[in-house]
Parts: structure tokens; C-alpha cells; sequence
């Protein structure tokens, strides 16, 4: 019985974490034009 409450608890939980994530929405801004450097460049 604990593990049934303990998991309504958390799923819950993870309902409310959803709902804040989505009522919140995404945050403004934009990305850069520059591309991300995926290794070290190599020095000469």
C-alpha cells in the first residue's frame, strides 16, 4: 500500500512539474550565428 501512495505521490509530482514548464513556456531569446566549436583548434 505505501508503494501505491508513494507512487500516486510522485506522479503527481511529475504532473505539476509538467503543468508549472508549460503554464511558465519557453524562454525568450535567439541563437547565436556563430557555430559552437566542437574540438581544439590546433596550434601551428
Amino acid at each position: 500500500m505505501r508503494a501505491l501512495i508513494a507512487a500516486v505521490i510522485g506522479l503527481a509530482a511529475a504532473l505539476a512539474l509538467i503543468l508549472t514548464v508549460t503554464a511558465i513556456g519557453a524562454p525568450t531569446g535567439s541563437t547565436s550565428p556563430k557555430p559552437l566549436l566542437t574540438t581544439v583548434p590546433r596550434h601551428p
